[in-house]
């Protein structure tokens, strides 16, 4: 057992992840808990790389599915063993903007890569490890695209068709509603409500693993 926790914040474009994010780290300074926070792909120099070859838009060549779900793995082992590892041995808790669960819902799900692959994959990059708390936020991808275009140029995945989203979300709901380590929010109420439910879910787990 690890002595920091891990909590990641998953869903699709403009589910609102970022404000998520901060709700998290709120309620983790409250209760007086130390936290690191990571993104993926990302989070390490050499991450932060393969996360500018994965979401670019301006490629000159066919990004293959393989190759894209390569680098997200590639990306998350970066960071799982050189950032997110020793965090938690520490005793900090980590605030993750997405992890594992985001290659089986966009690599599996949007793209219908066969779990079997992405588990061989996960397998040997992760060895088991695995967040203590997801929270999903889940949106209709029509609404979740609206938003995100609000905020401006669309990256590489972004662009993809309306189908790939549904796809993806259906494939998070899926997994989430058999995993009690996931909570599901639904992202589409009111901000005020997304956040005292995200509130609420954190506190329940920080007094839980503090008492």
């Amino acid at each position: 057992m690890l002595p920091g926790k891990f909590i990641v914040i998953e869903g699709l474009e403009g589910a609102g992840k970022s404000s998520a994010i901060s709700i998290v780290e709120q309620a983790l300074n409250n209760k007086q808990v130390s936290f690191d926070k990571t993104r993926e792909p990302g989070g390490t120099p050499l991450a932060e790389k393969l996360r500018e070859l994965v979401k670019s838009a301006d490629h000159s060549e066919l990004v293959t599915q393989e190759t894209e779900l390569l680098l997200m793995y590639a990306a998350r082992s970066q960071l799982l063993v050189n950032k997110i590892l020793p965090s938690l041995e520490k005793g900090l808790w980590v605030i993750g903007d997405r992890h594992d669960l985001s290659s089986r819902a966009y690599q599996g799900g949007g793209r219908q890569i066969p779990d079997d692959v992405i588990g061989g994959i996960a397998n040997a990059t992760l060895k088991g490890f695995t967040p203590d708390l997801t929270i999903y936020l889940d949106i209709d991808p029509k609404i979740g695209l609206k938003r995100a275009r609000a905020r401006g140029e669309l990256d590489r995945i972004e662009l993809e068709a309306m189908s790939f989203f549904e796809r993806t979300r259906d494939k998070y709901l899926l997994i989430a509603n058999h995993d009690d380590s996931i909570v599901i929010v639904d992202a589409s109420q009111s901000m005020e409500q997304v956040h005292q439910d995200i509130e609420k879910h954190v506190n329940q787990f920080i007094d839980f693993h503090k008492s």
